[in-house]
């Protein structure tokens, strides 16, 4: 047998598994799904010891690669994040079951009830860089939502991402959930995405969270329906009508609270009218947050230490602790500026003036659009929504962070009383 026969013989029988289950958890009550999510987030905090040892095998691994800081971040489990993880599934163990919800009714010259209700989209593949909490935020979601999942995380995460799936696919067949409803690819090969990507018998939906390489690289390659989440390019323009304190901690935020997320800005736009008062305690700030700045000259000669920045910087997502900064002459110059290099994942502004936030947040294109708060506040738990399964830049059939209901399909449903069609 070829590797390539191999490694697709390995993910059809997962793909298989996964697709029998995803049947009989399509109508399993929302007291069994609850009672799992339950358990599952008990195990994960019953066994932390065990998970901070499968992470101490990945971290070693990444500092032998010589992986960022930012990147190392992302990978490190602490037992607060685990406590978080657990704490997701909760919430999402507490959020309405979207499953069976009667969205509309209405009723037919000919008699006939018509309805739409909310129906599991079946199995979903989920492809996933770095973020081990990504295994137990995505299959608790996928859950909840009636669907099961086939999960296939990064390398630099295998050890810790395999004793998560275990240990909640554990907990959930305990609790009724069917066995098979959570599956976890081991196998690091890059051979095994592929085979993956072209299973669109047993596989409803892909969705791949991680840089832009893999994003598209997933695209071009799945004849799979694929719910795309893009690089996070985001911007935050400071308006001339900005509160200088505000602008200040939002931005600090923004950037540093965590650089190595999606939601982190990465460049920052400054109305020239505004600049020379804010910017130099700004950039001083960030500065002294070990934040490099890559500046116009504008905002070179406004702050000390900023590097030139090249066309490239306007057009890069660091995650990490790196902002490029730009001086414009106007509202309109913001604009384009974002129209041009943003991702259309997340865009904000800071500003006093009720109209031009308003008009922001009407003529910005993006998933997600703030007036006065942090871009860091783009993620589903945030939102209300629970854990999310990430942020999607797609306009079909989601935008934003993906919740519950956006796991969900619709079927119609007729009602007659013995009605032909003539």
């Amino acid at each position: 047998m070829t590797t390539n026969n191999r490694w697709h013989d390995y993910v059809v029988a997962k793909a298989q598994e996964a697709q029998r289950a995803s049947r009989p958890l399509a109508t399993a009550s929302t007291d069994v799904k609850d009672a799992a999510l339950t358990a599952m987030a008990q195990a994960l905090v019953d066994q932390t010891s065990e998970l901070l040892e499968a992470n101490a095998q990945d971290l070693a691994g990444a500092e032998e690669k010589g992986l960022t800081k930012a990147m190392i971040d992302r990978l490190t489990l602490t037992g607060e994040r685990i406590e978080e993880m657990a704490g997701g599934l909760r919430e999402v163990a507490a959020l309405a079951d979207p499953v069976g919800e009667v969205l509309s009714m209405w009723r037919r010259p000919n008699g006939l009830d018509v309805g739409r209700i909310r129906v599991p989209l079946g199995v979903v593949g989920i492809i996933y860089e770095s973020r081990p909490n990504v295994t137990a935020d995505t299959a608790g979601l996928c859950l909840k939502s009636g669907n099961a999942v086939i999960l296939r995380g990064g390398s630099e995460a295998i050890h810790s991402n395999s004793a998560i799936a275990a240990i909640i696919s554990a907990a959930a067949t305990g609790a009724g959930i069917p066995t098979g409803a959570i599956q976890f690819l081991e196998e690091t090969d890059r051979a095994v995405v592929n085979a993956m990507l072209k299973l669109d018998t047993y596989i409803d939906v892909i969705i791949p969270r991680g840089g832009e390489g893999l994003i598209r690289a997933v695209t071009e390659a799945s004849t799979i329906p694929v719910l795309k989440h893009d690089k996070g390019l985001v911007h935050i323009y400071i308006d001339a009508e900005a509160d200088h304190g505000m602008a200040e901690d939002i931005v600090i935020n923004a950037k540093t609270q965590r650089p190595g997320v999606c939601n982190a800005v990465e460049t920052l736009l400054v109305h020239d009218a505004i600049a020379p008062t804010l910017l130099p305690s700004l950039l001083k700030a960030l500065q002294e947050r070990s934040v490099e700045i890559r500046g116009c000259p504008t905002t070179k000669a406004l702050g000390d230490d900023v590097v030139s920045a090249t066309e490239e910087d306007w057009d890069t997502e660091y995650l990490d602790l790196i902002l490029a900064v730009k001086v414009v002459a106007s509202y309109e110059e913001a604009l384009s500026h974002i129209e041009r290099y943003g991702s259309r994942l997340t865009e904000a502004i800071i500003t006093t003036n009720y109209a031009t936030a308003r008009r922001f947040l009407r003529e910005v294109d993006s998933a997600c659009v703030f007036a006065n708060a942090s871009t860091r506040f783009t993620d589903g738990n945030q939102f209300g929504l629970g854990a999310e399964m990430g942020v999607s830049t797609s306009k079909l059939h989601v935008r934003g962070p993906v919740g519950l209901a956006d796991l969900t399909s619709v079927k119609y449903i007729i009602f007659g009383d013995g009605q032909v069609r003539s």
